[in-house]
């Protein structure tokens, strides 16, 4: 265990921060889920700017890599795409 208090106060919020982080990963792959799972491609095309932009957050928050990201997105808008 840290002995240091600087270092008591990191192990704090890197608990902090690992929990948030956690929250908004499920947050959007649950989204993603929701968005994918959509069979009417007008109603998938209007969800799909709040869920690219929930990726887009997590890749700036560093949350996930920004290729990562960028295939997520890639992959989303072919399946929307792809709806009749």
């Amino acid at each position: 265990m840290a002995n240091h208090k600087a270092t008591k106060k990191d192990v704090r919020q890197s608990e902090k921060r690992r929990e948030r982080n956690r929250y908004y990963g499920r947050t959007t792959r649950n989204a993603i889920r929701k968005l994918l799972a959509i069979s009417d491609k007008s109603e998938a095309l209007k969800e799909m700017p709040k869920v690219i932009s929930m990726i887009d957050k997590l890749s700036k928050r560093n949350v996930i890599h920004k290729n990562k990201a960028s295939n997520l997105k890639s992959g989303i808008t072919v399946a929307v795409n792809k709806l009749a």
